[in-house]
């Protein structure tokens, strides 16, 4: 609008408005035009560089301490000062960390002092096979069932549910029920051989469902001679409860508790059977102090056999480690008479 008026202005003026638009174009050409990058072709306000602000002479001591310092070589002196400053001073010589180890509040020996060895037939060279009595007192078993850590619950727990899902509740209470069944059957075809001190029978190696087993525990069979016990119940009489024990024989010329265990997956390791020592260290206590057996045991060994027949994993447990074992039952077993 208002330029527009400005014209209106001009227009009123004879010659005016022919001027205005002439004089530009009636010059000389325009002049070349140059880019240049120099700052002082603008004129915008230079940036005020807020240290330049600062009182450098109220400051000059720190500075120079932290130049100064930094500048230098650093020695093993100084970088111990510098994570001493930091950290504070080391701990040298620190024991590791170690979980507290209760100890038993009723501890028994595993090794029985007292025992009294009583009279049996000796002209009979049969492993003693004493059946299971039903009675008020509680089984390993049990015991280690009902107090199992909260992590190993966790686990299995978390096992059965996958297994469901994939099998459907009826497919895994007849998979359960098929790994019993062969446990069982593994168990009876080793019986047997150790009774006719002979190879199983035929009708045993071609079933299907233990030839796996068999083939891989063959050679730890070779080193088991002089077979006590068989399937026979034991009974600690000073602690209250009792198992079934798979056999006791010697292993490599040691007298052991052999504990036999199938599975599909390895496990190599003594850590892999979880409650599995545990539950050897019972039987031998229980053998140690059943008036029954007429010697004491202080080793163990839980042979781990494959379906698929490959290797079995023989695990050996000393008198030591066995030891160790024995105050962990305890434990348990405290635990499982507090609850009930």
């Amino acid at each position: 609008l208002v330029r527009m008026k400005f014209l209106q202005l001009l227009s009123r003026k004879p010659g005016k408005l022919e001027v205005f638009f002439q004089i530009p174009f009636c010059q000389k050409p325009f002049p070349y035009m140059c880019l240049a990058t120099s700052a002082c072709l603008y004129s915008k306000k230079k940036k005020v560089n807020s240290y330049e602000q600062v009182d450098q002479e109220k400051y000059k001591n720190l500075v120079y301490s932290v130049t100064s310092y930094k500048t230098s070589a650093q020695t093993p002196e100084t970088i111990f000062e510098e994570d001493n400053l930091l950290y504070g001073p080391p701990d040298k010589q620190r024991p590791p960390i170690k979980a507290e180890t209760k100890t038993p509040k009723n501890w028994v020996p595993l090794i029985n002092p007292n025992k009294r060895i009583p009279l049996l037939n000796s002209d009979s060279n049969l492993p003693m096979k004493i059946s299971l009595q039903k009675t008020k007192m509680p089984s390993v078993t049990r015991i280690l069932q009902q107090t199992m850590s909260p992590q190993q619950a966790f686990y299995l727990e978390r096992w059965k549910q996958k297994m469901i899902l994939e099998l459907g509740k009826d497919g895994f209470e007849e998979y359960t029920k098929n790994l019993f069944l062969q446990g069982e059957l593994f168990h009876a075809a080793l019986e047997s051989m150790f009774l006719s001190e002979e190879m199983a029978s035929k009708e045993q190696r071609e079933d299907v469902a233990v030839s796996g087993y068999l083939s891989s525990v063959q050679h730890v069979l070779k080193d088991i001679s002089e077979v006590k016990a068989l399937e026979s119940a034991v009974q600690h009489e000073t602690l209250q409860y009792l198992g079934l024990v798979d056999c006791v024989a010697k292993y490599r010329g040691r007298l052991c508790v052999i504990d036999w265990k199938t599975s599909e997956k390895p496990k190599p390791f003594l850590k892999n059977t979880f409650d599995n020592p545990l539950q050897v260290a019972a039987y031998i206590g229980a053998i140690n102090h059943d008036a029954n057996y007429d010697f004491q045991v202080s080793c163990g060994l839980i042979v781990v056999a494959y379906k698929n027949g490959s290797p079995a994993h023989p695990h050996f447990m000393d008198h030591d480690l066995c030891s160790q074992y024995w105050n962990k039952w305890l434990l348990r077993l405290e635990e499982y008479m507090d609850r009930n």
